[in-house]
């Protein structure tokens, strides 16, 4: 037995560790995701909404295809996220000027504006949960979710 194998004298899952540290992770990103939304509730927007906005505000011009790649999301849940955006004057669809059939996003300056007060939120609420957190556990921790995601990504491709 390796040592990263666990014997099976757990008898069941929830004792196993990595079952339990797949279970505190899906908690964690569900209770942030709850305080989020709890969090830029006044102005309006929720979640899928600001990540979207926030990914705008990173890529400027993105085309929808890419940016619903970037989410994780199908073009199904995208078109029915962009077009709140575009009716309150966050977001601009147009189309691009090489292939008609590609639709690029931009933020307005309305948008960009909101984006912005989300962002600050959002990062100070990190800032105050993570503050006791050392940069380097934050970075293992990053390194292992990152890891998780690219397996988890595989495991996809090869799904589909």
């Amino acid at each position: 037995m390796n040592k990263n194998q666990v014997t099976t004298e757990h008898h069941f899952p929830w004792d196993h560790p990595r079952f339990r540290s797949w279970i505190a992770v899906a908690r964690a990103c569900q209770l942030m995701q709850q305080t989020v939304t709890r969090e830029i509730a006044h102005l309006d927007i929720k979640p899928p909404h600001l990540d979207i906005l926030i990914n705008l505000y990173r890529f400027d011009g993105i085309s929808q295809q890419e940016l619903a790649r970037k989410l994780l999301v199908g073009r199904s849940n995208m078109s029915m996220l962009l077009p709140h955006l575009e009716k309150r004057g966050l977001i601009l669809r147009r189309g691009d000027e090489k292939d008609k059939r590609v639709l690029r996003l931009s933020l307005t300056p309305e948008g960009r504006t909101l984006t912005e007060a989300a962002m600050e939120i959002h990062t100070a609420l990190i800032e105050r949960l993570l503050d006791d957190e050392s940069i380097d556990d934050c970075l293992v921790v990053t390194r292992s979710m990152e890891r998780l995601i690219g397996l988890l990504l595989r495991e996809e491709g090869e799904l589909a």
